[in-house]
């Protein structure tokens, strides 16, 4: 377990690009530690999550985005979403999209929030995509036309990254 723990910690600094490396060192402390019988399953998720599972990563962010089971934490949150994301779920693209339009654990950034919420729209179910696409239009009303054209074109270029 202490072994699991230690890799997401080193996992977290080495790839959270948001967060200065002075805010980064702060992060061992807040890093979950599953309580004995703990409801939430949190183990089991957290070992999916570091095996490169999207939708256990997903999960494991919206975790600590409300914290449900563990301290609610926004940078790891968004960590946890951009693992996910970055291998192509869209659900993890969407809630990271929503993290940069708010600034939550991440900068305010409208560019990045429509990428994501961009890719999220052209990967969604169809049940979903009217309204990631509402949202992603939504930030897009916050912008101008060559801020527009940026996102447009990192959502183009940008393509799936597999963990192994």
């Amino acid at each position: 377990m202490q072994k699991a723990i230690g890799s997401v910690f080193v996992g977290i600094m080495l790839t959270i690009a948001a967060v200065s490396a002075a805010d980064a060192a702060n992060l061992a402390p807040r890093v979950a530690v599953p309580a004995p019988g703990d409801q939430f399953g949190i183990a089991r998720v957290l070992r999916a999550a570091e095996r490169g599972d999207a939708r256990a990563q997903t999960q494991l962010g919206f975790m600590h985005e409300y914290g449900r089971g563990v301290p609610q934490d926004y940078v790891i949150a968004a960590w946890w979403y951009r693992r996910a994301a970055e291998q192509g779920e869209p659900t993890a693209q969407h809630l990271l999209g929503l993290l940069y339009d708010k600034g939550l654990g991440v900068p305010v950034d409208y560019i990045e929030a429509h990428k994501w919420l961009n890719l999220a729209a052209g990967r969604a179910y169809a049940s979903n995509r009217d309204y990631y696409i509402r949202m992603r239009n939504a930030i897009a009303s916050k912008m101008d036309r060559p801020e527009i054209n940026a996102a447009q074109r990192r959502a183009r270029y940008w393509f799936p990254k597999r963990e192994w």
